[in-house]
């Protein structure tokens, strides 16, 4: 079996920033268990698997550990791939996922994927969440992660928490967000149970984050910075029940999976 596969720095316009992601075209769907375990072998946060069916594009994601419903970074990932190496004459994507359908549109180096909204709801802490963090939120929300929002950015900077501990809690990640010293929020987003302590940049963290910054602050048009130590950029706008979450990519490597005998 022999594969294509890209590595490229999503939400970044440099190498070693963003967040890297695996992108693997196929020509048909090989079984779940052999993309589960490229992922692994790959050991980034996200390896994206796509076959083109001609209106739109099928696409999974596989964390080393397991498939997820969503991720923005390997969809930015994929489709600066399509864009640049499979078909540079479209302009627009249209994919088909777990998650729903996902659009995709390009402006000049600017790649915009139009994702569901995600409004996070007023939630109690769970137990064990502070210490875990090592810091207290002033406020806790939950859609599918818990959004745990805290006073400023110094103490999103600040943040050094215990895995072993987040790992006791049943999420599937925790959002840290606070106000931006250079933007209109920030953002860190761990999601161990999930095989990634922290994630460098995380899109689908985003599709929380947009709605809720934006009623929180009243405006639709937002720019957003993810704090990791590889750093992301964000340029975000609220449509109501969708969102739009833009950011440019990077190519870092290119080549072939070849798998003999597969255990």
């Amino acid at each position: 079996m022999k594969i294509p596969v890209y590595q490229i720095d999503a939400f970044t316009d440099k190498a070693f920033g963003g967040n890297p992601a695996a992108v693997c075209p196929l020509e048909f769907w090989p079984e779940n268990e052999i993309m589960q375990k490229i992922a692994a072998e790959n050991n980034l946060s996200e390896t994206a698997f796509f076959v083109n069916k001609g209106e739109f594009i099928e696409i999974k994601w596989f964390t080393p550990k397991v498939e997820i419903e969503l991720c923005g970074h390997a969809t930015l990932a994929t489709t600066y791939v399509i864009f640049n190496f499979i078909a540079p004459e479209k302009e627009e994507l249209k994919f088909q996922s777990m998650g729903g359908e996902l659009r995709v549109t390009k402006e000049n180096d600017l790649i915009t994927l139009n994702f569901p909204a995600r409004m996070p709801q007023k939630s109690e802490a769970p137990a064990g969440l502070a210490e875990a963090l090592g810091n207290t939120p002033i406020e806790i929300y939950k859609s599918r992660d818990y959004v745990l929002l805290f006073e400023s950015e110094k103490d999103i900077i600040n943040l050094s928490p215990d895995f072993a501990e987040l790992l006791k809690i049943d999420a599937h990640g925790f959002i840290c967000t606070a106000p931006g010293d250079n933007s209109d929020f920030v953002s860190r987003f761990f999601a161990p149970q999930v095989g990634i302590n922290e994630d460098p940049v995380t899109g689908s963290a985003h599709t929380n984050l947009i709605p809720f910054w934006a009623e929180r602050l009243k405006k639709n048009k937002l720019h957003a910075f993810q704090l990791s130590e590889r750093k992301g950029e964000l340029f975000c706008e609220h449509l109501g029940e969708r969102v739009f979450i833009s950011g440019k990519a990077v190519k870092f490597l290119q080549g072939f999976i070849e798998i003999e005998n597969p255990a």
